[in-house]
């Protein structure tokens, strides 16, 4: 499920970014816009983006082998990862270069309404995109605010298109502002004043993308609120008497590694921690689906054992 809906938002932000690309060229052409060339830019980085996104998915769906006995779940985090970096050096550095350029060797605008028509063009559509995007994140939020659910979230091609799109429509409304003052004051620079700041607002979401990448391929743990349910959950069971270590890691959107560490009442035989530990992995897979394989340190006051027991 959490595939299709991530899927539904890359294809979404693709089909509109592709056609914003091929139109803003166009006015690029006939007008000589150092924005709009930027915004060009801006679009086709987006769109191949979202083809990286596409095949980081695919990547991140390949079976478990003996080299990569958790999965490939993790390449989705890495292609993200490659993606921010994309958005940094050539979506950011090049609106900064053409901006930059074109302060030093300036030229007129020539015909502006054929920007202001494909900008506009251009808003309607990246404001469908993120439309799509938001519908897809904000289930995911609950009763966290914006920047926590951001931050909490485990499926990073969802948030990934939203900055993208955030950037865009921020990126469209400056080039917009840049190309309307330059016609109202007859003021060559302040086209080329405009695509150095869409290229800053890109470099800015770049960074904070490759934040967020950054602690999901390095191991991030799963959310605060998953964790203290297992540990809930384990106190439960009647021969529990303390949950030493909740560990988690986050292989995928939607799967967990769960290492739990348990001291059992004293007075309990291995086989009573085997039968406990059987029904505290049921409790927990019922409760939380996503959590793909766990790993149970039972320890007793007496001797410690170890149970484990994958779920595929």
């Amino acid at each position: 499920m959490a595939n299709n809906s991530s899927n539904k938002t890359i294809y979404a932000a693709m089909g509109a970014n592709l056609a914003i690309a091929i139109t803003k060229f166009i006015a690029a052409s006939i007008t000589g816009s150092s924005a709009m060339i930027s915004e060009g830019i801006h679009s086709v980085v987006d769109t191949g983006d979202q083809l990286v996104l596409l095949l980081g998915l695919h990547r991140s769906q390949k079976p478990a082998d003996d080299s990569h006995p958790f999965g490939y779940g993790q390449e989705l985090y890495f292609w993200t990862f490659i993606v921010a970096i994309l958005i940094f050096a050539i979506g950011g550095g090049m609106s900064i270069y053409e901006g930059i350029t074109h302060l030093i060797n300036p030229s007129p605008l020539e015909d502006p309404i054929w920007n202001y028509i494909v900008l506009s063009i251009a808003i309607i559509l990246e404001g469908f995109s993120w439309t799509v995007a938001l519908k897809e994140f904000l289930p995911t939020k609950g009763k966290q605010n914006f920047w926590q659910a951001i931050k909490n979230s485990k499926d990073p091609t969802v948030f990934t298109v939203l900055f993208e799109d955030t950037a865009a429509i921020l990126g469209l409304v400056v080039a917009l502002i840049g190309i309307f003052l330059g016609d109202l004051f007859n003021n060559i620079y302040f086209d080329g004043i405009a695509s150095i700041i869409i290229g800053i607002i890109l470099s800015i979401v770049a960074v904070l993308l490759a934040r967020e990448s950054k602690g999901l391929l390095v191991g991030e743990s799963a959310n605060p609120q998953t964790i203290a349910n297992i540990r809930s959950l384990s106190k439960t069971e009647p021969g529990v008497q303390e949950v030493i270590r909740v560990l988690t890691m986050q292989l995928a959107p939607q799967e967990v590694l769960l290492n739990l560490e348990i001291q059992f009442s004293k007075n309990l035989t291995g086989e009573e921690i085997a039968l406990t530990v059987e029904r505290l992995e049921i409790k927990i897979r019922q409760k939380h689906p996503e959590i793909k394989q766990i790993f149970i340190e039972a320890k007793s006051l007496a001797a410690t054992r170890k149970y484990s027991q994958p779920f595929n």
